[in-house]
């Protein structure tokens, strides 16, 4: 039951840190150069609150797939796990082992997979983008 606790927690810290959000990175041309980078980040985190204040989400859906993974390694893992445990007489426990087993398979594939690695919501990012164009800043991307 301890490693029970332990394995949970663990998942939620990992859940966080898997959602933390990305950041536009600056080209330092002119305007960045004469502000600072201090300046800069206050201007970043402005146009973060203003694109929320107009609804758009941060969030590219990325916590969805995490979900989704999840569930799918943990059904796949009940499922082997019990045709695994019928054939040693005992698929209870055999499922309960491998659905906690595939799910943290999928857990940890889906966060620590680099193909889907946290990408802003578009609409998110590109209001971002223009409110620090108009600012007078470059974005070069996001990360």
């Amino acid at each position: 039951m301890k490693s029970a606790r332990l394995l949970a927690m663990g998942l939620v810290v990992s859940g966080l840190v898997a959602c933390a959000s990305t950041r536009p990175v600056l080209y330092p041309n002119t305007h960045y150069l004469s502000v600072g980078k201090n300046v800069a980040e206050r201007d970043i985190e402005d146009c973060i609150q203003l694109a929320k204040a107009a609804g758009a989400r941060e969030s590219g859906g990325r916590s969805g797939n995490v979900a989704s993974s999840t569930v799918i390694g943990g059904g796949a893992g009940a499922a082997s796990g019990a045709v695994g445990g019928a054939i040693t007489g005992s698929p209870g426990t055999g499922a309960m082992v491998g659905a906690a087993s595939g799910a943290t398979y999928g857990f940890l594939r889906s966060i620590l997979s680099p193909a889907r690695s946290s990408q802003p919501n578009p609409a998110f990012a590109n209001f971002v983008n223009r409110c620090l164009q108009e600012k007078g800043y470059e974005v070069t991307g996001w990360q």
